[in-house]
């Protein structure tokens, strides 16, 4: 999945002669969180969150500051064609929380930590009706496939599936089914000797 597909396109903007006062009452208005600072050619010049502008506030008017003394100057940027996986890289590494699109030196979006979240909660089905067995399985060839095949046995569908990452040979995979009774999957994955460590209607 690409950028281009979750960013906020055309995003609101401040140029770097507005003031913080200012900075602060768009986000407190828009409630966002981050403003991209540009020039009069939309091309990106800096980067302010609302933290820092609120940390700025008081300094700011006992000392001078301006917007430019608290801004990001040279912003981490993601391409639009990019894949959303750069841009959750990004955001862990560096402990941020929003990123600016830019294409070809010009703002084209932002995409933030929320942005990617709903990303991940809409793929793993989490706010849609859906049960959950927690499997533990090895490295032995074949015992993902007789997992599949027991669930498609008892008639469940797989929504998807995920695993914990862990440093044994045994990892759990957590399989997000369509709505059923997950005692009676339990039961049949046990009779194949899978160890089931959860299950949830």
């Amino acid at each position: 999945m690409k950028i281009k597909t979750l960013m906020i396109p055309d995003p609101i903007t401040i140029t770097k002669t507005a003031s913080i006062k200012e900075a602060i009452e768009i986000m407190k208005t828009n409630s966002i969180r981050h403003l991209p600072v540009v020039d009069e050619n939309n091309i990106l010049e800096g980067f302010v969150t609302l933290a820092d502008l609120k940390m700025g506030l008081i300094p700011s008017m006992v000392a001078g500051l301006t917007l430019p003394d608290l801004m990001i100057k040279d912003p981490i940027t993601v391409d639009p064609n990019s894949d959303i996986e750069i841009a959750a890289q990004l955001i862990y590494k560096y402990k941020i929380s929003g990123i600016p699109v830019v294409r070809k030196g010009k703002l084209a979006g932002i995409i933030t930590d929320s942005d990617l979240l709903r990303t991940f909660i809409d793929m793993m089905g989490i706010l849609n009706a859906s049960s959950r067995v927690d499997v533990v399985l090895g490295a032995e060839p074949g015992v993902f496939r007789k997992v599949l095949q027991v669930l498609e046995e008892n008639g469940v569908s797989i929504i998807n599936v995920g695993m914990t990452p862990q440093r044994t040979k045994k990892k759990t995979y957590s399989f997000r089914l369509s709505p059923c009774k997950t005692d009676l999957i339990k039961k049949a994955l046990e009779r194949e000797g899978f160890k089931v460590v959860a299950a949830m209607d």
